[in-house]
């Protein structure tokens, strides 16, 4: 269907495919370990955090806890919490008027699918629900390396989807995959509904679109996505059936909102509590500017105002390698809507992790660098070579400190 310098197919069988298939597996081994590389990084920040709390401890006379209930603790942290009182209260039968952050209705502002499948899986899983839902998460984020190579393997490369693979396990977002946090599960459903729209199964693609829609309010990104590609298939061979994803994709948004209103007894629960609790207005991109404006002026003065001019950095690059590479236009569909519901709110705006769930531009950003072979040709270490082991150093020291930050409570995640 779509694709970007896609390879040409090749048989399924002989030498040709046994040297694909071993290549391919390759790639997956580099991506995956990459990404257990990439947690270690992020336990070893969070342990520092435990180390600190210990001595803090240590000093004041006060019990120590061990290093895993604390590391725990961090990695269920902001977000992490709500999610874990849907697991254990679901959501609530009445929301008072006037809603606050600090009363624990306001839980209602989170989407389900996450917190019911720790659920699911606490009942088989010993440990408890914290354990699940870091478990669930480790998980998750395997699934996404993998499907985030296979996706970009679909549009380009195997060698462009090993780098692709590394790069997302790297990105400082990434984190979050360790967090007690939906976006993993949004990711390995977008990235398969992707997958799925490439194959033209539009049921399928629909029914993962559906699903992802009710894991974040970003995951409507899909059904942008579902539409460009629609689109694409009607104009090209009258493929009608493929608005049969477009329909079912907005379902798991909407079936939550129903479920939400009839549970707490009231019409439009989910936006009330986002407006009163959490303060959820529209700036249409002004707080990303002038919290940019503001690390410009004063470079030290907000972890919070960094990130986003960091995030608005990496996200003008990656936009620069979707237009070079000529992103497929369903994928880039689904990340201009990620990045606009990035932007709108005026309180929490560009951050690294809501920039990672526009996945699909490291596809295009590994796309975009030369491939090994042209990189060899030239006999001089070129600035494209470096500037990639660069980027992947500086990556990894990001994820490390982003993690840190996290952990000290001194960003919003």
């Amino acid at each position: 269907m779509f694709t970007g310098s896609a390879a040409a197919e090749t048989d399924s069988t002989g030498p040709a495919a046994d040297h694909d298939r071993a290549t391919w597996t390759r790639a997956l081994v580099v991506g995956l370990s990459i990404y257990l590389i990439s947690r270690v990084c992020v336990i070893g920040a969070t342990a520092v955090r435990a180390a600190q709390m210990t001595v803090d401890a240590r000093a004041d006379g006060e019990p120590e806890r061990g290093a895993v209930a604390i590391i725990g603790e961090v990695l269920t942290s902001w977000d992490g919490r709500w999610y874990l009182e849907l697991v254990r209260r679901g959501y609530p039968s009445s929301i008072p008027a006037d809603i606050t952050y600090e009363q624990v209705e306001a839980r209602a502002a989170f989407f389900p699918l996450y917190p019911w499948t720790v659920r699911a899986l606490d009942w088989v899983l010993p440990g408890g629900d914290t354990l699940a839902a870091l478990f669930l998460n480790f998980v998750l984020g395997a699934v996404s390396v993998v499907l985030v190579g296979l996706l970009a393997k679909r549009l380009y490369t195997v060698s462009i989807a090993a780098r692709s693979m590394t790069l997302y396990a790297v990105f400082p977002g990434s984190a979050i995959l360790s967090f007690a946090y939906s976006e993993a599960l949004l990711i390995v459903l977008a990235a398969a509904c992707l997958i799925l729209l490439i194959d033209e199964r539009w049921l399928l693609a629909g029914l993962a679109a559906g699903l992802a829609t009710a894991t974040r309010p970003n995951g409507v990104a899909l059904v942008a996505a579902c539409a460009v590609a629609s689109f694409l298939a009607i104009r090209r061979s009258r493929q009608w059936w493929s608005l049969a994803s477009v329909a079912l994709a907005p379902l798991g948004f909407l079936a939550f909102q129903w479920y939400v209103d009839h549970t707490a007894g009231e019409r439009g629960a989910w936006f009330r509590v986002q407006r009163e609790a959490w303060s959820e207005g529209t700036s249409f991109g002004a707080t990303a500017v002038a919290n940019t404006w503001g690390f410009v002026t004063s470079p030290l003065s907000s972890p919070a105002d960094a990130l986003t001019a960091l995030s608005m950095a990496a996200l003008v690059f990656m936009v620069f390698c979707a237009w070079k590479v000529r992103l497929p236009w369903p994928l880039a569909a689904y990340c201009a809507v990620v990045v606009a519901l990035m932007l709108i709110p005026e309180t929490v705006t560009a951050r690294p992790r809501f920039l990672f769930t526009a996945f699909p531009f490291f596809i295009a950003m590994a796309a975009w660098w030369p491939e090994a072979s042209e990189r060899e040709s030239d006999n001089r270490a070129s600035w494209e070579y470096l500037g990639w082991d660069a980027t992947l150093v500086i990556c990894g020291a990001g994820l490390a400190t982003l993690t840190g930050l996290y952990a000290v409570f001194g960003v919003i995640p």
